[in-house]
């Protein structure tokens, strides 16, 4: 393994005077299982917290005030009457427009069957739910998962079980109706009091997310090891071999030599590092950035990477604020917040950090997580750190009535960090999945294609790693 910087890259925790600061994600859903699984071979499971049971809600921002999601509101669209009609966060006209799906038909595809026909977030939740419904939820709560502009991200690529509602309920209420009274009969964490995520469904570790990246990486350096219990995906069949991590090590070249399809001669792979170092391999797994492994393939699949290059990406900063529960005037009754992009604010979304996750700050004391840029608002990544912070102090300020300082603030800023999954998205993974097959001994991995979670980054790198692994299996 080579990498640029370090092990387990964007995932990054730090202890700080009794604060437990995460730099890039908090958490790992539990509903898609390889996250779950590789904890359990790497024997975490006694690490593993749950969000706090009391205040499992969020909040949106309306006209400079923090209002609770509904209960019931899954994401889009509301399953339960009451509180949806009590909530200030839509206008009257706005409901009386949210209420018209149940009436409204489904899309009209014009004479093509073909319903795997893609359109943007914005398109679907206008046509469906109306634009007020768009402006005050879809958009925050979507762009505070995505970092992403609706109009260009692609509802079948992201969120495709609300084009299944429409498909098979026609309405999306009436079919989040249903599966809320479902749940119910069933005991399912889908009928949970809560507004906003599913947050039973969040799990994290008690020393933070880094736990899982540095145990991981100090099993597979001792997977070889007779004393090892880790299952690891390398077996004894494939050969003796030295398992070995690079870091802070860039690969400055990737060529292909020998015909990858003729079946006399075996295509290698030669790595060339910035160590100047040359590394030969039968296979290749590119777990990258897609604009990154596209130059890197640009000699040996043009074609390639060019759909690669065609992923593009945003920029997003994280800051972390550490304070005294005492300077905090808010309740911090909830998980946190996120912010309507026509609300013309600095901040994207903020976590109540120490509210969500036991162990985040100490006794007295407040830890928030403040999230700013995403394709929506590039310029704000631009800026300096002290306006930066200067910038996400004023929104507290505003929002939260924090008047004092922090006692300190870390900034962490991920560049190009974000794959933005626009309309077309599938048909693109499509066409580069077509062209790795003519490239035997080459897998991609990452969030550039299948999901932007951790679980979702697990489950691509096994699933490269299997490809690899087939690809040698047929070759002999």
């Amino acid at each position: 393994m080579i990498d640029l910087d370090r092990f387990g890259g964007i995932v990054q925790t730090r202890e700080r005077d009794g604060f437990l600061l995460e730099s890039g994600p908090d958490s790992f859903i539990s509903e898609k299982p390889a996250a779950l699984e590789l904890v359990k071979r790497l024997g975490l499971e006694t690490h593993l917290i749950k969000t706090n049971e009391h205040h499992r809600r969020s909040f949106v921002v309306r006209q400079g005030r923090l209002l609770p999601v509904p209960e019931g509101f899954h994401l889009l669209a509301p399953s339960r009457f009451w509180p949806f009609v009590r909530s200030e966060i839509f206008s009257w006209v706005g409901k009386a427009r949210m209420a018209l799906d149940l009436l409204l038909p489904r899309r009209n595809l014009n004479g093509n069957a073909d319903v795997t026909t893609d359109e943007s977030l914005a398109q679907f939740v206008r046509r469906r739910l109306g634009r007020e419904a768009l402006q005050r939820m879809a958009q925050p709560m979507v762009g505070g998962i995505y970092t992403a502009d609706p109009e260009q991200l692609s509802l079948r690529a992201t969120m495709p079980r609300f084009l299944e509602m429409e498909r098979e309920h026609r309405s999306l209420i009436r079919a989040l109706r249903k599966q809320s009274s479902s749940a119910v009969r069933e005991g399912s964490d889908f009928a949970e009091e809560t507004s906003g995520a599913r947050y039973s469904l969040f799990l994290s570790f008690d020393r933070g997310m880094q736990l899982l990246t540095d145990k991981l990486e100090e099993q597979i350096l001792n997977s070889r090891s007779q004393n090892s219990n880790f299952e690891s995906r390398i077996s004894e069949e494939d050969g003796p071999g030295e398992t070995s991590i690079r870091v802070n090590t860039a690969v400055e070249s990737l060529t292909l030599e020998g015909d990858p399809i003729a079946a006399d001669k075996a295509a290698i792979w030669r790595i060339s590092t910035n160590r100047g170092e040359t590394i030969v391999a039968d296979g290749v797994c590119l777990a990258l950035p897609a604009y990154v492994s596209a130059r890197l393939l640009s000699s040996v699949d043009a074609q390639l990477a060019t759909e690669l290059n065609g992923i593009t990406y945003a920029s997003s900063a994280t800051i972390n604020l550490a304070y005294r529960r005492e300077d905090i005037p808010h309740p911090l009754d909830g998980f946190g917040f996120v912010v309507p992009f026509i609300e013309r604010r600095s901040l994207i979304a903020c976590t109540f950090s120490s509210v969500k996750f036991p162990g985040r700050a100490p006794q007295g004391y407040a830890l928030l997580r403040a999230f700013v840029g995403g394709a929506l608002q590039p310029e704000m990544f631009e800026l300096s750190q002290d306006e930066l912070i200067s910038r996400v102090r004023a929104d507290l300020r505003d929002l939260l009535g924090i008047a004092q300082p922090p006692l300190f603030t870390e900034v962490s800023k991920w560049e190009r960090s974000m794959p933005q999954y626009h309309v077309g998205h599938l048909e693109r993974i499509k066409r580069i999945r077509g062209r790795l097959v003519a490239l035997p001994g080459l897998a991609l991995a990452g969030n550039a294609y299948s999901g932007l979670g951790i679980p979702d980054c697990i489950s691509s790198g096994e699933t490269a790693a299997d490809n690899l692994r087939r690809s040698f299996i047929l070759e002999i």
